[in-house]
């Protein structure tokens, strides 16, 4: 059974899963896809081609599939996806894709967008990511699983963000971050390694050995750093330091932030 606010606006054509709750004063568009068990608090805007996985809860004052904040965009159709057991707080914005970005905004599972958070278009998130208080990713970012953004932090549009970084609050990113990455400082310098959050995933020591060692060779090492990236993968036994390598070596539109020497 559904639980629905006789104040909430329910358009034809949008699907409601089983067992969802659906708040005062709540919007549902009419290509919207709602699946089981989802949540929306109360005065929840959830618009266009919008799809929602289950056990996903909206809060207060939300606006979910609106248009893309982009002059270029001229009403085609496109879609955002957004996975299952995700946490969106209040004043959350996030926008459908473009054309020319794919066409699709998504979001992945177990994710939590803290208030305020912006989440623009054609932007691809993993899962478990988390977005502090204000935090905002422009146009076509990508952040891979297990990344933090920290508050009133930005991302700048076409960034990508490896698995497993953290960026610190306050921090504006406008290169791309390695995989466990720690970025912070006003205009985003890479610091260092996410060491807490490898050792809270269980990372082994040797591991950690490993990707401190090749942060070193990116730091200190010869040559550029693509150079110094493609030597670490010639004899990388560690799947982490791996990652790195494939990450610096596949297709960026941005320049890299680097080591501080």
């Amino acid at each position: 059974m559904n639980s629905i606010h006789p104040s909430a606006i329910i358009e034809d054509g949008a699907q409601i899963g089983q067992d969802c709750s659906i708040g005062p004063f709540c919007y549902v568009g009419a290509q919207v896809r709602l699946d089981d068990r989802v949540v929306l608090k109360s005065h929840v805007v959830v618009t266009g081609d919008t799809s929602i996985g289950e056990d996903t809860v909206v809060f207060n004052f939300s606006v979910i599939g609106e248009i893309p904040q982009d002059l270029k965009f001229g009403g085609e159709n496109t879609r955002l996806e957004i996975g299952k057991r995700n946490r969106i707080r209040e004043h959350v914005t996030v926008n459908t894709g473009t054309d020319g970005g794919g066409g699709v905004t998504r979001i992945g599972d177990d994710c939590l967008l803290m208030a305020g958070v912006h989440v623009a278009h054609d932007v691809q998130i993993g899962n478990r990511v988390i977005m502090v208080n204000h935090a905002g990713a422009a146009g076509h970012c990508i952040i891979e699983d297990d990344v933090i953004v920290g508050g009133i932090s930005g991302l700048h549009q076409f960034v990508r963000v490896g698995r497993g970084a953290i960026i610190g609050a306050l921090t504006m990113v406008a290169n791309d971050v390695i995989p466990y990455g720690l970025v912070q400082a006003p205009r985003g310098e890479l610091d260092g390694l996410n060491l807490v959050g490898l050792k809270r995933r269980g990372v082994t020591r040797a591991d950690i050995s490993a990707l401190r060692a090749a942060f070193r060779e990116l730091s200190e090492g010869e040559g550029t750093f693509m150079d110094r990236a493609k030597r670490l993968g010639e004899d990388a036994e560690s799947e982490y330091v791996r990652q790195i390598v494939d990450f610096v070596t596949g297709e960026s539109d941005r320049s890299f932030l680097t080591p501080r020497k």
